[in-house]
């Protein structure tokens, strides 16, 4: 399946223009991993799969005006999300060096014009409060919580991406949320709407 097929059968609509960015993301990122083993998805399906888990969301949250990515990795969800939403400032955190490597390059390759890539640890990120922070395969949430409490305020929102793990996450913090878990094949989106 080409990356349009995988997009149109989660029901996730985006302009052909923004297709064929992801799609260039995708095999310059296939490109790099067999070198550099950026990540785990090793062929263009096991990417776009990534990259179709990294922009779902896109159906359920509120389109933000900045977004902090907390440990990128490869792009994921950070770099997928900055290109399907172009008016979105995004800051990519990613403390590996050889990652932030190939995130620059990225950007500048595909002329991705919205990210500014931070090569340090979240907790070492300045910036004014964010609308949005997410995260992927990092740490628990209410040490996400925790990291980001300088660079969030009461409008924040955050969109973990999470495994199983989740509910017991959630149980620890619960009662200082408003928040979604939206389920998806093996994934599950925690969308928190705000802190108390």
């Amino acid at each position: 399946m080409n990356l349009s097929q995988y997009l149109d059968k989660e029901g996730i609509h985006l302009s052909s223009e923004i297709i064929e960015k992801l799609e260039n993301f995708a095999s310059l990122l296939h490109e790099w991993n067999q070198i550099h083993n950026l990540t785990g998805a090793k062929s263009i399906d096991a990417i776009y799969i990534n990259i179709v888990d990294s922009l779902y969301p896109l159906s359920f949250i509120a389109k933000p005006k900045t977004l902090l990515d907390v440990g990128t990795g490869a792009g994921f969800p950070g770099l997928a999300l900055a290109i399907a939403l172009p008016n979105t400032e995004v800051v990519l955190a990613e403390p590996l060096k050889k990652r932030v490597s190939f995130l620059k390059y990225a950007c500048i390759d595909l002329e991705i014009f919205n990210i500014k890539v931070e090569a340090k640890r979240v907790e070492f990120v300045e910036h004014t409060p964010f609308g949005l922070i997410t995260s992927r395969a990092v740490t628990n949430t209410k040490l996400l919580l925790d990291l980001t409490k300088k660079i969030s305020d009461k409008k924040t929102e955050y969109l973990f991406y999470k495994g199983s793990r989740v509910f017991d996450e959630v149980a620890d913090v619960q009662h200082q949320l408003d928040y979604d878990i939206v389920q998806k094949n093996q994934r599950n989106y925690l969308y928190i709407k705000g802190t108390n």
